[in-house]
């Protein structure tokens, strides 16, 4: 069987269905929990993170640190 043939509501149910026969129905829906879609826009929020920092940055503050151990 194909998975590049099957619809994606096909193909969950059927990774669903390996899921629990491998997993149990509990494992299968703990399994599930760890996966989540998020919120948010990850790029312009990593943006606004970083700024002003580059790799010249980093390494003075990871030098610090070690010169503070």
């Amino acid at each position: 069987m194909s998975t590049q043939t099957l619809s994606p509501s096909i193909l969950r149910k059927l990774g669903l269905e390996a899921l629990t026969k491998a997993l149990g129905p509990v494992g299968m829906a703990r399994f599930l929990q760890q996966f989540e879609t998020g919120m948010g826009d990850y790029t312009k929020e990593r943006a606004h993170w970083l700024k002003g920092i580059n790799v010249e940055t980093i390494i003075e503050e990871i030098q610090g640190k070690r010169k503070a151990k």
